[in-house]
């Protein structure tokens, strides 16, 4: 049989990264610890370790460099589902608001994204659907105190919302602060996890070299989140293909990646979702739906027929 040499490749790489998280856990259980438990993940050549105590709390975090990457992109699934259909300007209205939860019924659409003060309302008009109700926490700076995250958290979640985005603290990751990082994301995933509400983590990767962002996404995989995202969108920047592919080898396949800003056409989508995302975040999504841009004299699907496939 012919193996192909980018497959053992990942096959060695996965052996390095499972062998060294292996000894890393080794070396902490002979340290005779009973009060913690420690997580250790590997990617892109650094290794983080975040240890909690019983209670699930962050005492501490670090990182190490080391040599290994992994990655893998997951199966493709109908577009009109991966898409966080979105509206965080600061200047919505209610009208606004209820025009995409019209649109996100209408194309059955993953889920709203709003900021907290439209959940209540969203989670009215989508009572029944099968829509889910996002909204984002310490937005869009991520500067929020940890305990004030937690509690915005509870706040939306008591008016309706069933899935959690959140600003990472962008500063503290630079800063290499990695306990206050861990544990800004922890305080949210714990409240969210006891509602039985997913969570995605923002690494507003436009601001972070790629080091950075793989401490970042290792953070978040080791904090109990769902998902890594790219962007807020209000950084300067959004989803790009070299971002969401790192952040694929990084994490593997086990946690969803969400694209967010500047995803506005299909075949945008279509490259966010080849380099490994998951879920997109857009507020184009009715034209992301339309399909391909017809090339010059072709005839273009009518958004009927194209969104008819959803």
């Amino acid at each position: 049989m012919v193996t192909d040499l980018n497959t053992v490749e990942q096959l060695v790489e996965i052996i390095t990264r499972e062998v060294m998280v292996a000894r890393m856990e080794q070396q902490e259980r002979a340290k005779g610890s009973e009060h913690h438990q420690c997580k250790y993940d590997c990617a892109e050549g650094m290794c983080v370790q975040t240890c909690f105590d019983r209670a699930g709390r962050v005492i501490s975090a670090g990182a190490e460099r080391l040599s290994s990457t992994i990655g893998v992109i997951p199966t493709d699934a109908s577009l009109a589902s991966m898409i966080d259909h979105t509206m965080l300007k600061p200047d919505a209205t209610p009208d606004q608001i209820a025009q995409l939860c019209f649109e996100a019924r209408k194309y059955n659409f993953a889920s709203v994204c709003v900021n907290p003060t439209w959940v209540e309302l969203c989670a009215q008009l989508l009572r029944g659907s099968p829509v889910k109700v996002c909204t984002v926490i310490g937005f869009p700076l991520g500067a929020s105190a940890a305990e004030v995250k937690a509690f915005e958290t509870e706040n939306a979640l008591d008016n309706g919302a069933t899935e959690i985005d959140m600003v990472i603290n962008i500063g503290a990751l630079k800063a290499r602060d990695l306990e206050l990082v861990a544990r800004d994301i922890r305080g949210v995933v714990m409240a969210s996890h006891a509602r039985g509400v997913i969570v995605k983590v923002i690494i507003e990767a436009v601001l972070l070299t790629d080091e950075e962002k793989t401490l970042a996404c290792l953070l978040a995989k080791e904090a109990g989140a769902d998902f890594v995202k790219t962007s807020t969108g209000f950084a300067g920047g959004g989803a790009t293909v070299h971002d969401v592919a790192l952040m694929r080898r990084v994490v593997g396949p086990e946690m969803g990646i969400k694209a967010a800003g500047g995803v506005r056409t299909y075949e945008d989508a279509e490259n966010m979702i080849k380099a490994g995302a998951t879920r997109i975040g857009a507020s184009a999504g009715v034209k992301i739906l339309q399909g391909p841009v017809a090339a010059p004299g072709a005839n273009a699907p009518s958004a009927a027929t194209v969104a008819g496939k959803y």
